[in-house]
C-alpha cells in the first residue's frame, strides 16, 4: 500500500529537472495575503448570491401578493 501511494505521490510531485526548485514553504506574509484575498473573493460571492435570492423572494413575494389582491377583487 505505502509502495502505491508513494508512486501515486510522485506523479503528481514537480521534479526540479522538469520545471525548476518547488518551494516547500510559503512565507506567513505571503499566506496571509493569499489568505485575505480568496475570502474578500468570497465575500464578494456570498454577497452576490443574497443580492439574487433577496430579488427572487420580493418576486415571489409580489406574485403571492397579486393573486391574493385578484382573488379578493375578482
Amino acid at each position: 500500500m505505502n509502495g502505491r501511494l508513494g508512486e501515486a505521490l510522485r506523479r503528481f510531485r514537480r521534479s526540479p529537472d522538469a520545471g525548476g526548485e518547488v518551494s516547500a514553504r510559503v512565507s506567513a506574509a505571503e499566506f496571509r495575503a493569499a489568505a485575505e484575498e480568496r475570502l474578500r473573493a468570497l465575500e464578494r460571492e456570498v454577497a452576490e448570491v443574497k443580492g439574487r435570492v433577496n430579488g427572487l423572494i420580493f418576486v415571489v413575494a409580489g406574485a403571492v401578493i397579486t393573486q391574493v389582491v385578484l382573488r379578493l377583487v375578482g
